[in-house]
């Protein structure tokens, strides 16, 4: 079966996600039906007495894009042969697995979990899985070994359901398994080493080659720490040897098929374009992290850029207990507004404006980081993108751009400076929340917040700034009735 171009996928499936989140509901009505309300998964049919409560679990990895395809194919085989098999109950779950942050980064890629009866059945139904679905492309899944040097079936050995004998609570909600002689161990899942009991039913790897693969991450950059893990790509701070003395740099991981959209898009293509977009915007006067290298390894894409000594802004708002100076909240606001002012100079619209995106510099500068969701101002993107309580509520159509996005982060943001809390969708003026604001504050915060109208960042940071001022001159005299909206007492 020759494998359908990846364009032409990515085209069809955003022409068409109803049509594929519809064939997903009858596909998942014809071989999953057993589903319980609320449930996140469905299953082909009941646990039986006679399942095994653990064994050999079986992976088939998906996107949104191949899901439909994968449970159309699979889904006769597994129905006819009476194996126990589970798949999300809705396409967009398939997203939520995939991101490695809703669920658990173990998660990720496990479209459809089979449960084989026994060893033998579990290497004949990867064999014939693998037949299959050897055109269909998924992420990794991680701490699992890939059936075959290519395809999209994975195995671990693992827990099938809890048993009835397991101690469930808060502090320990892990499953385990059952050793030979009766008691239990932890299954964990973050391991590929199965059990020291169990052989493996499935056929080794064979390969020539035999010297180490050297790439940048064992000769150059030197990984120590990860600073995100999800779906689309980790971040990670390491050591550049290559330069004298070694300096700190910040290695960005794209993951080929991680998070990938309906338009196409994955890790990988994210992170190309954040170097895209970091040259552009630097170029522009934009005081974004400097690229020292990028590079390929294993389809999957890195870019390597400088280092930020410092914390970011949301981390030092956590440390201060959410409130900071109401003049330091201005300034440091006035500060965003100036960032995104140039970014829109430029020609981008940010798209993830957040406290969490700046980095607070030693001499107390703010540098803004994280541009994978950017878009050109003149070509606006209709792919949702940002973070839950800095995007509006109303995400309308933009024709011509998504500033507006980008001024309500900034609303966001300095009503987060200001009052130590996220505005809701009706949010709590600010002057309930807090004493001794400049009432000048309080509506430019409003205004951002009511999609920006007659805004720009560039004016949001002048007001700003000329409220800080006047903070300052009424510390040395007696505050005006007009400028503040209550006074500390």
């Amino acid at each position: 079966m020759k494998a359908q171009p990846a364009e032409e996928i990515a085209n069809d499936a955003l022409a068409q996600p109803a049509a594929l989140t519809g064939r997903w509901l009858e596909l998942c009505s014809r071989h999953l039906p057993v589903n319980s309300e609320n449930s996140f998964w469905r299953l082909s049919r009941p646990t039986q007495s006679s399942d095994p409560e653990q064994g050999w679990k079986l992976h088939v990895s998906g996107t949104l894009l191949t899901a439909c395809d994968a449970l159309e194919r699979l889904g006769p085989l597994l129905n006819r042969l009476d194996v126990q098999f589970k798949a999300p109950a809705l396409l967009t779950y398939v997203a939520r697995i995939n991101a490695g942050i809703h669920n658990s980064y173990s998660q990720i890629g496990k479209l459809i979990t089979v449960y084989p009866r026994n060893d033998e059945e579990a290497a004949s139904l990867a064999r014939e899985l693998y037949g299959l679905t050897l055109d269909l492309r998924g992420p990794a899944v991680p701490f699992e070994e890939r059936y075959g040097p290519d395809g999209c079936v994975y195995y671990r050995y693992g827990a099938f359901r809890r048993l009835n004998d397991e101690k469930i609570s808060i502090d320990n909600p892990a499953s385990h398994l059952r050793h030979p002689q009766g008691h239990l161990v932890p299954d964990d899942r973050c391991s590929a080493n199965p059990p020291s009991w169990v052989t493996s039913p499935f056929p080794k790897l064979t390969s020539t080659v035999t010297e180490t693969k050297k790439s940048p991450l064992t000769t150059t950059y030197h990984v120590f720490r990860a600073l995100t893990q999800r779906g689309r790509g980790g971040v990670y701070q390491a050591v550049d040897s290559s330069m004298s003395p070694p300096r700190l740099c910040v290695v960005k991981e794209g993951r080929v098929l991680g998070e990938q959209s309906w338009d196409g898009r994955d890790g990988r293509w994210r992170v190309k374009h954040e170097r895209r977009v970091i040259a552009s915007l630097r170029k522009s006067g934009v005081d974004a992290p400097e690229i020292y290298s990028t590079f390929q390894l294993d389809d999957n894409y890195y870019l390597v850029t400088e280092f930020i000594n410092g914390a970011n802004l949301m981390e030092l708002l956590l440390k201060r207990r959410r409130r900071l100076p109401v003049g330091r909240a201005l300034r440091l606001a006035a500060e965003i507004a100036t960032t995104v002012a140039r970014i829109h100079s430029a020609g981008w619209v940010w798209r993830d404006c957040k406290p969490g995106n700046f980095i607070v510099t030693r001499n107390g500068r703010l540098r803004p980081v994280d541009f994978e969701g950017a878009c050109r101002a003149g070509k606006p993107d209709g792919t949702s993108w940002g973070t839950a309580g800095f995007v509006p509520s109303d995400r309308r159509p933009a024709e011509k751009s998504r500033e507006f996005e980008d001024l309500y982060a900034i609303g966001s943001s300095l009503y987060l400076l200001l009052t130590g809390r996220l505005p809701a969708q009706q949010p709590i003026p600010i002057t309930t929340l807090r004493r001794n604001v400049p009432l000048r504050a309080c509506e430019v915060a409003s205004q951002l917040l009511a999609n920006g109208q007659q805004l720009s960042a560039a004016s949001v940071s002048t007001a700003l700034l000329r409220i800080a001022e006047g903070l300052d001159s009424v510390s040395r005299g007696a505050a005006p009735e007009h400028l503040c909206a209550a006074q500390d007492r």
